[in-house]
């Protein structure tokens, strides 16, 4: 399965030192070269993407495509979506909810960060949630609303 990444789920997950779960549950990550540029401005993940052979940088081909999206998202965002609709990705790692929502409507299929964690514990890759969850927040800085923590906790079983 072909599985590209936007910028929001790799910088994070290193800035917790949890990189390694995108190569346990997907194994190879195909990034585009525009989510390759905004970590090159000094985001957690930057030298990762350069030595991890398991991360890939594609250029996208489809320049209207990306064009087009770039109406509605920002540069990474609309390559990694248009490089999912080239190479017909069985995934796209996306966080940010305009680019969710550009990605269902031309039928994608997506996760973000924390359906991520949920298939981590699902496949016993993490013990549990909270305490990545709680690192997400604290050290990374990762936005979640409380009802948000809460429901993922009580699905993970960890309420």
């Amino acid at each position: 399965m072909i599985v590209i990444s936007n910028t929001s789920p790799i910088t994070n997950l290193a800035a917790i030192g949890q990189l390694e779960l995108l190569q346990q549950l997907y194994g190879k990550i195909l990034i585009p070269r525009a989510v390759c540029d905004e970590m090159y401005l000094g985001q957690p993940g930057a030298r990762e993407i350069q030595s991890f052979s398991w991360i890939e940088i594609k250029q996208t081909t489809n320049q209207s495509l990306v064009d087009v999206l770039s109406s509605e998202l920002d540069k990474a965002e609309s390559e990694a979506i248009a490089l999912g609709v080239e190479l017909k990705a069985g995934l796209l790692l996306l966080d940010e909810r305009r680019g969710r929502e550009v990605a269902f409507r031309l039928k994608l299929k997506f996760i973000g960060l924390l359906g991520l964690l949920l298939e981590a514990k699902h496949k016993k890759l993490i013990s549990a949630i909270k305490p990545v969850l709680n690192d997400l927040i604290i050290k990374a800085g990762f936005w979640v609303s409380n009802s948000l923590y809460t429901y993922i906790l009580q699905t993970a079983g960890e309420s």
